[in-house]
């Protein structure tokens, strides 16, 4: 028998006879790992320990302390163990595939009868009986005949289907049992059913979904589940959960009245008065922001021909996310075909062309909050946080070569002030270089990429190399926060790009009289205005800053005599700048706290007939049980500097 060289990660190299599988690797490391293995890395690949390895690799053997295999190995015995335990409760139920997905996997069945949660629960049952009863878990590798057979004698047409999708190209064709129940897999699993951890998954919800993708096909129904490697994992995921729930814009935004959608505007947001106070007081914040940071505002069409998208290469990339106008203009013989502007930069290029341009201008920094519409398929948005319609706090910054590491530098530190103003003092910054798919020379791409990178290495070391994933005309930088419950949002973004300015013909006098082509710098801080004001709205969970909350103050009356004071304490506090408001109604002031708060409203002032003898409040700060009694004079001062924006103080 042939011998083969494995190499082990601290570097060592053993000789073993050709066919060894992974398990007999680690029973002749010790006996203690051998009953701990669960899976190996071979050649950078997860194997299966009872996989037989041919040739000379490196070697790595898997216990349930090695995070990263034993929960995709979790997941994936979990998916078989459900489809087992579906089986022995409904034997008619047609099993399909079920793959492993973030925190957990899912299992797509045909049954005529929907599952119902009583069915989940007693899915539940059976699958930790399995569990416990630790059956052993084999593969055998079958000829594509034989597997076809015995899926067709046993009735299962969807792995028929399967088996005849896989590559003739060698590909194996790999048959798990666990215990008695059979499914066809590439695996790797685990050795036996007991290894599942039974106290750390859970069966969620149960969603329709086409074989195949494909609404021409039967409708399944796909049961979620999610696990870990212990039962803290999973108590702590289902608290994220409910943490997630609570902070729901959607929801939130119901309750606070802040907007809604409808199906006649798909994609699009019907700002309600408070919400749209909270979008003008952010946008009134980021234009005073950008004016201090020496940008100029302007304001682009929203319908442009599509002749300015194909000379900018955008009309190539991004024509099927774009909403097409057609016009029958006057004369013509053909339609003028429009698009709805997808993004703003061409237009901020055709402003930079009006007149010439000198080196002594640049840098220059033009802003614009561009209303932009793009397609997004209907299942992909998202409340607010995935629109069609949307509004960018974007700026473009004309620049030569020499200026990109200055007004990276600014740049960053100029988004830094404003995350942290909105409550954001930390973020990540990630690097893109250039994608497959791109414009400009190789050269270019070279000296973009090196520019940018060296910029930021003036500001910061912490950057996170995320290769490919560059726009088609340029490196960028992307920002990204992390909220309170530790989800990562992509905000901001700053891009090079030397493409643009040479499509469209942008030129500044250089210093020696010559025409030189600009860079272009393609900056966003908030990014879609939208989607921040979503962000904000789950990181705070509704409870927004005092400054940006669309309702500060309710001024509720204890009893009826006390409304006329309810209304001066509004009259005073409004003159400040404090937008109040009175609640006079015939309701017990417990009633109005509960309704107010809620709303999310930040503080509520009770007024009683104490109050109005002492020109005195009562007030209630939400989320907080104690109230103090404070005088008028005090509380107008105190609530007029918190309604005061950050960049004012």
């Amino acid at each position: 028998m042939s011998q083969i060289s494995l190499t082990f990660p601290d570097g060592n190299t053993r000789d073993f006879d050709a066919g060894i599988t992974p398990a007999d690797v680690a029973a002749g490391i010790s006996n203690s790992l051998a009953k701990k293995a669960i899976s190996a890395t071979v050649n950078g690949a997860h194997w299966d320990l009872q996989w037989p390895i041919e040739d000379s690799a490196e070697i790595a053997i898997h216990t349930m302390k090695d995070e990263g295999p034993a929960l995709e190995l979790i997941r994936h015995d979990l998916a078989h163990i459900m489809a087992r335990a579906v089986q022995e409760i409904w034997p008619d139920v047609k099993v399909t595939i079920g793959p492993v997905i973030e925190n957990g996997w899912y299992y797509d069945f045909d049954r005529e009868e929907p599952f119902t949660p009583e069915d989940l629960g007693a899915i539940e049952a059976k699958m930790k009986e399995i569990i416990n009863a630790r059956d052993a878990v084999r593969t055998e590798v079958w000829s594509r005949e034989d597997a076809i057979k015995h899926y067709e004698d046993n009735g299962e047409p969807y792995k028929v289907e399967l088996v005849n999708m896989i590559p003739d190209d060698g590909q194996p064709i790999r048959m798990y049992w666990h215990g008695e129940w059979q499914d066809l897999c590439r695996g790797p699993h685990l050795q036996h059913t007991g290894q599942v951890p039974a106290d750390a998954f859970k069966l969620m919800k149960v969603a329709g979904a086409y074989w195949r993708g494909d609404s021409d096909r039967p409708m399944l129904q796909r049961i979620y589940g999610v696990a870990f490697q212990n039962r803290d994992g999973l108590k702590k995921y289902l608290h994220f959960l409910e943490e997630a729930e609570k902070r729901d814009h959607r929801r939130l935004g119901r309750e606070m009245d802040l907007f809604h959608m409808q199906e006649e505007a798909p994609g699009q947001v019907f700002w309600h008065p408070n919400g749209w106070t909270i979008y003008t007081e952010l946008q009134d914040y980021m234009r005073r922001q950008q004016r201090a940071g020496g940008y100029v505002e302007v304001n682009t069409p929203q319908v442009v021909d599509r002749k300015l998208w194909e000379a900018s290469g955008h009309w190539e990339k991004y024509q099927d996310n774009m909403f097409i106008v057609e016009v029958d203009e006057e004369h013509a013989r053909e339609k003028s075909i429009n698009a709805l502007k997808p993004m703003n930069c061409p237009c901020h290029v055709q402003i930079f062309n009006q007149g010439l341009k000198s080196y002594r201008d640049l840098p220059l920094r033009m802003a614009e909050f561009g209303s932009c519409n793009r397609y997004e398929p209907s299942g992909a948005l998202h409340g607010i946080m995935r629109v069609r319609g949307f509004t960018q706090d974007d700026a473009h910054i004309f620049c030569t070569e020499d200026q990109i590491a200055e007004e990276t530098e600014v740049f960053i530190n100029f988004l830094s002030r404003v995350y942290k103003d909105l409550g954001f003092p930390t973020y990540k910054i990630k690097f893109s270089d250039r994608p497959e798919t791109r414009a400009g020379s190789d050269e270019i791409w070279d000296r973009a990429e090196k520019a940018l990178l060296d910029a930021t290495h003036k500001v910061t070391n912490d950057v996170e190399l995320n290769p490919g994933e560059g726009a088609f005309y340029g490196p960028k930088l992307e920002f990204v926060l992390t909220d309170a419950i530790g989800r990562d949002w992509q905000c901001g973004t700053l891009q090079v790009d030397f493409v643009l300015p040479e499509r469209l013909d942008a030129t500044y006098i250089g210093e020696d009289g010559a025409k030189h082509r600009p860079v272009m710098l393609h900056r966003a801080t908030l990014g879609s205005f939208e989607r921040f004001i979503g962000i904000l709205i789950e990181e705070h969970a509704g409870k927004l800053p005092f400054w940006i909350a669309p309702r500060q103050v309710v001024v509720a009356s204890i009893v009826s005599d006390a409304d006329d004071y309810v209304h001066e304490v509004v009259a005073a506090l409004k003159a400040k700048g404090v937008r109040a408001e009175a609640d006079i109604r015939n309701e017990k002031i417990n009633y109005k706290v509960r309704e107010h708060s809620v709303g999310k409203v930040p503080v509520i002032l009770a007024i009683g007939m104490k109050e109005v003898e002492e020109r005195t409040v009562t007030l209630r700060r939400l989320g907080e049980k104690q109230t103090r009694v404070v005088s008028l004079d005090d509380v107008v001062s105190e609530l007029s500097t918190e309604a005061t924006a950050p960049d004012l103080t």
